[in-house]
C-alpha cells in the first residue's frame, strides 16, 4: 500500500483525536506505528464468534455491523458502525474474553486497526492516547446504554425517524434486513412504517 494513502487514511484518525486530545509530531508518528491499514471486501466477517477478538478497528470508509445468533438461529444485529469512528466487541477486546458476536464488512471497508498489546504499549507512552481510548470506551458503554433504553421505550416508527434523522447514510448503504434487526423489528414492519412515512 502507497505510503501517501496510508498517511490520507491516518489522517483521519488524527483528525478525530485531535478533535478531544492534542497529540504531539511524536505521538502522531506513533499513530502511523501501531495502526496498521488494511481494505476488506463486502461481506467478509472479520471478528468470529467464539473467538477472543484480535483488533480495534478505526472505520475509514464502508460499513460494518456486529451480529450474533439467537436461540432459533437468526441473526440478531446489534451494531452498525459507519466512518469514523471505531468498532469492536468492546468489552471482550478490553478483556481478552471470547465474544459471542460476528464483526462483518457490510461493505468494502478500508479500516485501521490495532491489536490489545499494541494498544497497551501506545498508551504506555501516550498520556494523549490514554486519555482518548478512555473516552472512546465511555463513549461505547453510553452507547449501548441508549440504544437499550431506545429498544425500550421508543416504538418501532419512532426508532426508525431517529435512525433516519442522525444516521441516514445507513439508510442508503445498508441493507434492509440489517437495519430491521438492527431496530428490533421484522422486514416486513419495517417496510411498512417507510411506505407510510413516504405517503
Amino acid at each position: 500500500m502507497h505510503f501517501a494513502y496510508l498517511c490520507k487514511m491516518h489522517k483521519q484518525l488524527i483528525h478525530l483525536i485531535t478533535q478531544s486530545v492534542a497529540l504531539s509530531d511524536l505521538e502522531r508518528n506513533l499513530c502511523l506505528q501501531y495502526f496498521e491499514p488494511v481494505l476488506y471486501p463486502k461481506n467478509r466477517v472479520i471478528e468470529e464468534e467464539g473467538k477472543v477478538p484480535v483488533y480495534l478497528y478505526f472505520v475509514v470508509s464502508g460499513f460494518l455491523r456486529l451480529f450474533h445468533y439467537n436461540q432459533k438461529g437468526d441473526e440478531v444485529t446489534t451494531h452498525i458502525n459507519c466512518p469514523p469512528g471505531f468498532i469492536t466487541s468492546y468489552s471482550n477486546f478490553i478483556h481478552q474474553q471470547k465474544s459471542d458476536d460476528n464483526l462483518e464488512c457490510i461493505t468494502e471497508c478500508e479500516l485501521l486497526r490495532i491489536t490489545k498489546f499494541d494498544l497497551d504499549i501506545l498508551i504506555g507512552q501516550s498520556p494523549a492516547f490514554k486519555d482518548f481510548s478512555i473516552l472512546v470506551f465511555q463513549q461505547s458503554l453510553s452507547y449501548n446504554e441508549n440504544r437499550a433504553k431506545e429498544l425500550a421505550t421508543l416504538n418501532a416508527e419512532q426508532r426508525y425517524l431517529k435512525l433516519m434523522d442522525q444516521h441516514p447514510e445507513i439508510l442508503q448503504h445498508v441493507p434492509m434486513q440489517y437495519i430491521s434487526s438492527f431496530l428490533g423489528m421484522n422486514p416486513k414492519s419495517l417496510s411498512r412504517i417507510r411506505k407510510q412515512i413516504i405517503r
